[in-house]
């Protein structure tokens, strides 16, 4: 007698029937908008910051004041495809692979905070 009062308790009780893809639908809603809520916060910005740092990699020229991914400031002396040579200090100079370059030094902003 117990058990049939607990499996009676378990059932849907004539809902599931009822819902149908509409129902379904509502379950995964919160899964779609918290996918939508990455891509926009997320994923979205991360693409576009990627597409600008390859662009910025491709526009690279001699003489542009570079930041390396090991943090050090150099100007590019020659370029050699995806082989630069970049001058650290006077007569010092080293190759870089161009994947390596963090971004471009804003000598001006320096020259700002030194005045300051």
């Amino acid at each position: 007698m117990f058990f049939d009062n607990v499996a009676h308790a378990m059932g849907a009780g004539g809902q599931g029937a009822a819902q149908g893809p509409a129902g379904q639908l509502g379950a995964f809603l919160p899964l779609i908008l918290m996918f939508a809520i990455f891509y926009f916060l997320l994923i979205r910005p991360q693409q576009k910051k990627a597409k600008q740092h390859k662009q910025m990699l491709a526009d690279l020229k001699k003489g542009d004041r570079i930041l390396t991914g090991g943090g050090m400031y150099g100007r590019i002396t020659a370029l050699e495809g995806d082989e630069l040579t970049v001058e650290l200090a006077e007569g010092f100079s080293v190759k870089v692979d161009r994947g390596y370059v963090a971004g471009l030094a804003n000598p001006v902003r320096k020259q700002e905070n030194k005045s300051k």
